[in-house]
């Protein structure tokens, strides 16, 4: 996984816990869109994505 899609997730993550802890999204939307900002943080800090792995999708640059 790439530095870019990193910081894109972790600022995703950031943006749905704020937008669910401040009551702009609430219900079911709300628990969903802060369920995925945990996968996207917890993909961000491993660097490891699985869905990236089915697609075939490769972020980070080849050495």
């Amino acid at each position: 996984m790439g530095t870019a899609d990193k910081v894109i997730r972790i600022l995703l993550s950031v943006v749905f816990a704020v937008l669910f802890f401040t009551g702009t999204v609430s219900g079911t939307l709300g628990i969903i869109l802060l369920a995925l900002g945990g996968v996207f943080l917890a993909t961000s800090v491993i660097s490891f994505c699985p869905l990236y792995t089915l697609v075939g999708i490769n972020t980070c640059k080849v050495k």
